[in-house]
């Protein structure tokens, strides 16, 4: 039986389905200490209980992407502010590859500020 975690991933057509999927196991990869959780009706992955990062589509360009919590922390051309104070989000097309050493620096430098405490972690 699926769990409403599954259910998010299911419920996407392709190629959106897989590109999330694969962005779900690069982010678990990242760190034993990075679990996936379902928050607020979508995917978020936390570092030591803390949420890190999340999944979603956009809705007006319908692209997935990975949005990172505490984005406003540190600058990388790969992610966009948009209307938000404080997250930034990596938008991907379905369609290509996915810039994985591009994904996993970005997420690295975001789990690195949990592990040197510049963000509380509980």
């Amino acid at each position: 039986m699926p769990t409403p975690l599954d259910n998010f991933y299911l419920q996407r057509d392709e190629p959106i389905r897989g590109c999330l999927l694969a962005l779900r196991e690069i982010i678990l990869k990242q760190d034993e200490a990075v679990t996936a959780t379902l928050k607020y009706g979508m995917p978020f992955f936390c570092y030591r209980g803390k949420m890190f990062c999340y999944l979603w589509v956009h809705k007006k360009l319908l692209k997935p992407y990975i949005g990172i919590v505490e984005g406003h922390r540190f600058d990388h051309p790969s992610l966009i502010i948009e209307k938000r104070s404080r997250m930034k989000i990596m938008l991907f097309n379905a369609d290509e590859d996915l810039p994985v050493e591009t994904i996993t620096d970005i997420l690295k430098q975001c789990i690195e500020l949990y592990k040197t405490g510049v963000i509380k972690v509980g």
